[in-house]
């Protein structure tokens, strides 16, 4: 009785005739509870103990199949957020659309998520009701005029969450008490064929939440994962429901892929698989460019190589090397239209910034830094006197030294002038200033003309 209330007011929906896991055992997975994270692990066990299931779930369960360091560990359970929040004293309850339970321990965060159905749409009746209603009850599953989903907080259970996720290789359940993956959907064989394929029909999924098309480029160049056929097929047609995506979250997605230590496979997925209209339509205007393709390529393999060595890579940094053959066409554009070059840096830095605004919409805390690596890239041709030691002084000079270097590598600039640069950080002051003398000797100062006796500012001599 009282198990039927909860589901009444929590919206969970009974378990789908015919869901049945293959549950595998350690020997068939691999997977020993000692490879989990310890606050992962503390979790699952504390839902245990309140008498609640605690499933180490999705990309974690994947990477650990495939050998993979799980960047993130998230937690499945049968518990509400509002239950799992009662469990732990640091933890808060997160999102509108699809509520999370955020349970800290020390510096690290563990994502709880509570078991999810697939709902069905709701009526207009039953749209305008939830509309107005903020009780629990009132979580529905609600989709628009394309199939997207705008609500979902419809609880279910453990089989339901596993047809409502995208991927096989997602739908993957670890219980560490018993050190066995439940899997509903053959995501085991495909992690070992390296097969991406969608759990139900792809084209109803892609109009539930068209960044799926974007997380398939991503998993797929991220895994090395070829896409399964029947995957791949809507892509094409539907590609264009990413203009009702909001930028913001299109940018998360552009963050993810960019830095998941496979970027230059994955920008090639995506034009490949014609969504970078979507996230990054800038790579037409790149790609087709010699010197702008052998730049960003440069730069992403760069960022890759940076990644998988545990090295950080700033976002603006990244930000900057996609913006930079908008910049440097802008640029070289107003000199030649007659502006001077300083000017024409900046003016070309701010009308690539702004139009960039509606397609990718890049947070404008990352301005401040990729304006700075921009205009500092003049000055590295300047080399003589006193300015390369203040080169050397400002705050952004590594960062625009790195990019530098991406410039020579990609034929902008020629490779002697980063080799010189490379070399003036190294040396000792006494060569420092013979590099300068060689490089760039002292231009003579021009004599001024000296005014005759009793001429004064402003006055002229008589014929």
């Amino acid at each position: 009785m009282i198990r039927r209330i909860i589901n009444k007011v929590f919206g969970r929906k009974p378990r789908a005739d015919g869901s049945r896991a293959q549950i595998l055992p350690l020997s068939a997975h691999g997977i020993r509870r000692d490879q989990l994270d310890d606050c992962a692990l503390k979790t699952c066990e504390t839902l245990a103990q309140a008498g609640y299931k605690g499933y180490l779930v999705g990309g974690a369960v994947r990477d650990l199949l495939l050998n993979m360091t799980p960047k993130d560990f998230d937690v499945a359970t049968d518990a509400t957020p509002e239950e799992v929040r009662r469990l732990f004293r640091r933890s808060r309850i997160i999102g509108r659309r699809f509520q999370i339970v955020h349970v800290m321990c020390g510096r690290e965060t563990i994502e709880v998520t509570t078991f999810r159905a697939n709902g069905q749409k709701e009526t207009e009746e039953d749209d305008e009701h939830v509309a107005g209603d903020k009780s629990p009850a009132a979580h529905k599953r609600l989709t628009d005029e394309h199939g997207r989903l705008l609500s979902d907080n419809v609880f279910g259970s453990m089989a339901d969450d596993a047809a409502r996720r995208d991927f096989t290789i997602n739908a993957l359940y670890y219980d560490p008490a018993r050190e066995e993956v439940h899997d509903y959907f053959g995501g085991v064989a495909d992690c070992k064929k390296r097969v991406l394929r969608m759990i139900g029909d792809p084209d109803t999924r892609y109009r539930e939440d068209p960044v799926r098309m974007l997380r398939a480029a991503r998993f797929a160049a991220k895994l090395d994962f070829h896409i399964d056929p029947d995957t791949r097929k809507p892509v094409a047609a539907l590609a264009p429901l990413l203009a009702n995506i909001p930028r913001a979250r299109i940018f998360d997605e552009a963050l993810k892929l960019l830095l998941s230590g496979h970027a230059l496979r994955g920008v090639h997925q995506l034009r490949a698989e014609g969504l970078h209209h979507g996230m990054l339509p800038l790579l037409d205007t790149i790609l087709d460019d010699p010197t702008g393709e052998r730049f960003i390529n440069a730069a992403l393999k760069s960022t890759d190589e940076r990644i998988q060595s545990d090295r950080p890579s700033s976002p603006a940094f990244l930000f900057g090397t996609l913006l930079w053959p908008q910049v440097l066409l802008r640029w070289r554009a107003l000199e030649a239209a007659g502006e001077k070059p300083q000017p024409a840096l900046f003016a070309a830095m701010d009308e690539v910034l702004d139009a960039q605004r509606s397609q990718l919409a890049i947070p404008r805390r990352y301005d401040g830094m990729m304006k700075e690596i921009w205009a500092l890239q003049p000055r590295f041709e300047q080399r003589g006197g006193q300015r390369p030691y203040r080169l050397l002084e400002h705050p952004r000079f590594r960062a625009a030294y790195d990019f530098l270097l991406l410039r020579a590598e990609s034929g902008e600039v020629a490779a002697e002038l980063g080799e010189w640069w490379t070399r003036f950080q190294e040396v000792s002051e006494d060569e420092r200033a013979r590099m300068l003398l060689a490089d760039n000797a002292p231009k003579p100062r021009r004599k001024r003309k000296r005014k005759k006796p009793g001429e004064a500012a402003g006055e002229t001599q008589p014929a």
